[in-house]
């Protein structure tokens, strides 16, 4: 076992590789049918749910790699494992979602002004078996993020969610160009798809950008952690402290912290760790024990002696 790590830098996910297996054969071979449909069709709605598609098989893909990378062990070079892989796909699968609805917005907009003709019974035919596939999807994803929480699993829902609505969208679409045979029913709904798989793609990137710049989780108060980790007897004070995600929860803290020269360290830095982890659930955490007389700190370190001496002069 290579540098004994406590706790495990892999995540074991049976359940998330098996969910996704499933869905990646199902949408890819849709999302054929769906291109081939369109094609011929002549449906921009079509298509542009199957471009959503295409993306999602993309994600999927990616999700998968990042699935198998995070069950492998940390080494020498990965000291974390490789959990963060499950971020970077993420990032760049919201990213793909967003430059697609981009897309489909320009090509959207350039039908407006030139309808073109469209065969809206293979429409119909191929949206309504797509909402089928997608809504056994969706439920299938849901059950397992029910299980397993993952920010991979909660980016392959959201693009089967977008899908839903979107093959929605295009049934209505067939039915209302029948009805009133006015064409430029089948850009606007495309068009819609492309915002709401923007605002899927948006969300993605931006919680996954957040974990990447090592922000402090959401869920968290830095203030607050840096209270109670200061209210544990024989801390004086919590200093150059960070907090944050390796992946989806999954979460490293380190401070330093003055201590009582009277108080067993040892005896600190256990309580400390129950402290993170009872409250908050932290249990990678790095605590650096210091004497601000002799790790010199500038400015920092003669403040709080300085504060230290008035005290002590005060209970005199």
């Amino acid at each position: 076992m290579y540098d004994y790590h406590h706790l495990h830098h892999a995540k074991e996910q049976t359940k998330s590789k098996k969910t996704l297996w499933i869905t990646l054969f199902l949408t890819l071979f849709f999302t054929i049918v769906e291109i081939i449909g369109g094609l011929i069709s002549n449906s921009l709605a079509l298509l542009s749910d199957s471009a959503h598609m295409i993306s999602d098989v993309l994600a999927l893909g990616l999700s998968m790699v990042a699935i198998y990378l995070a069950t492998r062990q940390p080494n020498a070079r990965f000291t974390f494992g490789y959990l963060r892989f499950e971020i970077v796909a993420s990032f760049l699968n919201g990213l793909a979602l967003a430059i697609i609805s981009i897309g489909i917005f320009v090509e959207g907009i350039r039908r407006f002004f030139n309808p073109e003709p469209i065969d809206f019974q293979l429409m119909l035919i191929i949206a309504s078996i797509g909402f089928i596939v997608n809504l056994v999807l969706t439920l299938v994803l849901s059950r397992s993020m029910k299980e397993e929480e993952n920010l991979n699993v909660q980016s392959a829902l959201w693009h089967f969610i977008g899908d839903l609505l979107s093959s929605a969208g295009v049934i209505l679409s067939a039915i209302l160009i029948y009805f009133t045979g006015l064409l430029w029913f089948d850009p606007l709904i495309s068009m819609i798809i492309g915002g709401i798989i923007f605002a899927g793609g948006w969300k993605i990137i931006k919680e996954s950008y957040l974990i990447l710049m090592e922000s402090v989780p959401s869920r968290y108060d830095l203030d607050e952690v840096r209270h109670a980790i200061a209210e544990v007897e024989g801390v004086e004070d919590v200093h150059e402290m960070h907090l944050w995600a390796i992946s989806s929860n999954h979460f490293s803290l380190t401070a330093h912290v003055f201590i009582n020269e009277n108080i067993q360290p040892f005896c600190i830095i256990l309580a400390i760790n129950e402290t993170l982890k009872e409250k908050y659930g932290i249990e990678h955490s790095t605590i650096q024990m210091e004497h601000a007389t002799i790790h010199p700190h500038g400015e920092y370190g003669k403040e709080f002696l300085r504060h230290k001496e008035e005290e002590l002069s005060n209970h005199h």
